[in-house]
This record gives structure tokens, C-alpha cells and sequence, in this order.
């Protein structure tokens, strides 16, 4: 049997609050490697990036008979995509960090690539490959960070979720397109 902690008494509490309040939403009990998770954040952040730039892409040059649906669909996807950006970011900055935008280093960052692809079959594997890419790298950091920075674990397991239902959606699409000629 383990011997749990006993919890801080509220004086301590509040004293260690007052003593390190510029270090705003990390207090004493954070025991991640910031350094180490913010430069996984930022990673996080380029590939939805580039996920969002891709699908958006796809959205517009979706064309044939059988593009209407996954075209809608991919802007959908663009658009929940950039949410999860929005969210990484604004975990980065809360653990003191910096987001990293930077347009020339983003592909380089990004676990998933910016695939143009030319027909609408392309367009949904190469969307497929970059979620089935996205699912394991947050499985991945969510395995990495453990117990200790529970906030971003549970942030990055929101984020899993949405990618697994685009990788479910993406595999029926591709179920229910014509065959190839």
C-alpha cells in the first residue's frame, strides 16, 4: 500500500502563491520539463497548422462529382484543426512559452507534410495518413507527460479524440468513393 502525501496546509498555500505569482499558471507542484514540453507543444501546434493550411486547400480544389461531401467535410476539419492550434498556443503561453508561428520553419516542425495532392482521392488519403501521423504522435506525448503536467495531457487528449473521428471519417469517405480507374 502506498502512503499518499498529506495535502499543504492553506497558510503554505497561500504564501507559496504570493511568492511566485509572476510565474503565473506553473506553480511549485508543476513537475513536467517545461523546456521539453513547450518544444513539444510548438510541434504539436506546426503540424495542426500545416493540417489546417492542407485541408483548407483541399476544401477549394475538391472537384468531380463525388466532392461536394468531402469537401464540406475538409473545411469542417480545417476549422476544428485550427481550434486545437488555438488551444496549444494558448497552453504554450501559459506554461511561459512562446508559440511559434514562423511561416519558414513550419513543415519543418510539423510531424504531418503538406501534401497538395491533385485528385480527390489523394486529397482524402493524404488527409488519412496526416491523422493516423497526428493520432500517434499525441498518443505519444500524452504517454510522455504522464502525471506530470495532467492540464496538457488532458488538452492533448481532447485533441486525440477529434483526430480519430477525422481518421474515421476520412477512411469512409475513401470506402465510399468509385473505384479507381
Amino acid at each position: 500500500m502506498t502512503s499518499k502525501q498529506p495535502l499543504t496546509d492553506i497558510p503554505t498555500l497561500r504564501a507559496q502563491a504570493r511568492a511566485h505569482i509572476d510565474e503565473g499558471a506553473v506553480t511549485a507542484g508543476y513537475t513536467g520539463d517545461r523546456p521539453a514540453v513547450l518544444k513539444m507543444l510548438n510541434e504539436a501546434l506546426a503540424t495542426e497548422v500545416v493540417c489546417v493550411l492542407r485541408y483548407r486547400r483541399h476544401h477549394f480544389m475538391a472537384r468531380g462529382i463525388h466532392a461536394r461531401t468531402p469537401a464540406d467535410e475538409f473545411l469542417v476539419h480545417s476549422n476544428q484543426e485550427q481550434g486545437h492550434a488555438d488551444r496549444l498556443a494558448e497552453r504554450i503561453v501559459q506554461l511561459g512559452g512562446e508559440p511559434d508561428l514562423n511561416p519558414d520553419s513550419l513543415t519543418a516542425r510539423s510531424h504531418a507534410e503538406y501534401v497538395a495532392a491533385n485528385t480527390l482521392d489523394e486529397m482524402i488519403r493524404e488527409n488519412l495518413v496526416a491523422e493516423r501521423v497526428a493520432i500517434d504522435s499525441y498518443r505519444e506525448m500524452i504517454r510522455y507527460l504522464g502525471d506530470d503536467d495532467p492540464t496538457t495531457g488532458q488538452l492533448l487528449r481532447d485533441i486525440l479524440l477529434v483526430e480519430e473521428e477525422h481518421a474515421d471519417e476520412l477512411a469512409g469517405m475513401l470506402a465510399g468513393l468509385p473505384p479507381h480507374p
